[in-house]
């Protein structure tokens, strides 16, 4: 008879339902596989068995069930971490926003458009912040400002054409 744990496991060797509503539904596929492992763990499954079909190491495995055991399905979920804090502040936004929205030549600068690097430039130059140009690609990403892309490239033409337009 396969060993399963009477403590994490109704009497008759099924889980919560819920966790098969949840392992059935959730686009995460994290979420799935800790539900999948507690789902075969509930049927009497070896460790080693469920390691090989969830594709998991032994400790991940012994971690999903133990956070099941400890918090139920709660202990499942996955909880991401805040991140880095952005370098630009808040408050310069509408600032920055309003930079983007009269172009460079409002802002003194000799560019007809926007680069990320030339955002990121002129920031440091008037307010002293430095910043990278990847960091100004997020922060206008954020407030769904777009930047300026050159659509001309030169494959319209023969070699010696492209050649001649650069």
């Amino acid at each position: 008879m396969p060993h399963t744990d009477q403590s994490l496991y109704s009497s008759r060797g099924n889980c919560c339902p819920i966790v098969c509503i949840i392992f059935k539904t959730t686009p995460d596929p994290r979420l799935r596989a800790g539900c999948q492992a507690v789902l075969m763990a509930a049927r009497g499954r070896r460790h080693h068995q469920m390691v090989d079909d969830v594709g998991v190491s032994v400790r991940t495995l012994q971690h999903w069930l133990n956070t099941y055991k400890e918090h139920g399905l709660t202990g499942l979920l996955i909880r991401w971490a805040l991140g880095r804090t952005s370098k630009i502040p808040v408050t310069l936004a509408p600032e920055i926003l309003t930079w983007g929205k009269h172009g460079p030549t409002a802002c003194g600068s000799d560019r007809a458009n926007w680069t990320y690097a030339k955002l990121a430039t002129h920031l440091y130059r008037t307010l002293g912040l430095i910043v990278s140009a990847n960091s100004m690609r997020i922060f206008c990403t954020r407030y769904h400002v777009q930047h300026y892309r050159s659509a001309y490239r030169y494959r319209k033409a023969g070699p010696v054409q492209q050649e001649w337009a650069r």
